[in-house]
């Protein structure tokens, strides 16, 4: 018989809810588990396809302050889908973290974010910018204390960063990657080269 889930109770709730779950193994056996579960993201990887550039941030990540002693990440725009499309989660941190209004966004795949502990689907976005996509100066939203840096990056310099093993967040490194893939001629260093 297939695994199930015989039952959950919520031992934790705030920001995010810890869920005690016990399931039925596919051979009958009976385990329990701890699961996170918070709600399902959107992350952006805003690139300027001219320019040559990407916009990243940099924020306080609490679990990186605890575990490494330094307080940021260099990382996409992400946030939480609130009653509202992926897409438009995409776009609306964009907007609040990079002060870029993104128009056209391109799905670039749906994933777990950590599947061994989280119930967390995260949608990946490719998103093309110029200068007049700058609307404001980003940082975050009012009110929420985020403190967000914007860092603008030469795409060659985020190719060296992935061959160098220097992007530590998982959702940058797989959207870098996959502009890599399918963009290659835009991490050239030499913009000439690509005809």
């Amino acid at each position: 018989m297939p695994a199930r889930v015989l039952r959950t109770r919520t031992l934790y709730g705030g920001w995010t809810e810890i869920l005690g779950v016990r399931l039925q193994l596919d051979d009958g056996c009976e385990v329990g588990r701890e699961v996170e579960d918070h709600g399902n993201a959107a992350a952006v990887l805003p690139y300027d396809p001219v320019r040559r550039t990407a916009i990243l941030v940099k924020l306080l990540r609490p679990p990186v302050l605890i575990t490494e002693g330094r307080a940021d990440l260099l990382e996409c725009p992400a946030g939480m889908i609130e009653d509202e499309e992926p897409a438009d989660t995409a776009r609306r941190e964009a907007l609040e973290e990079t002060g870029l209004r993104l128009r056209e966004l391109e799905h670039a795949g749906r994933v777990w974010s950590s599947p061994g502990v989280s119930t967390e689907r995260l949608d990946l976005y490719l998103a093309s910018y110029s200068a007049d996509d700058r609307v404001g100066r980003g940082g975050g939203a009012a009110g929420e204390h985020e403190d967000i840096q914007v860092t603008e990056i030469p795409l060659v310099a985020l190719r060296r960063m992935i061959e160098a093993k220097q992007i530590e967040d998982l959702k940058t490194l797989a959207l870098v990657a996959l502009l890599l893939l399918s963009r290659p001629h835009l991490f050239d260093p030499d913009p000439s080269a690509s005809g």
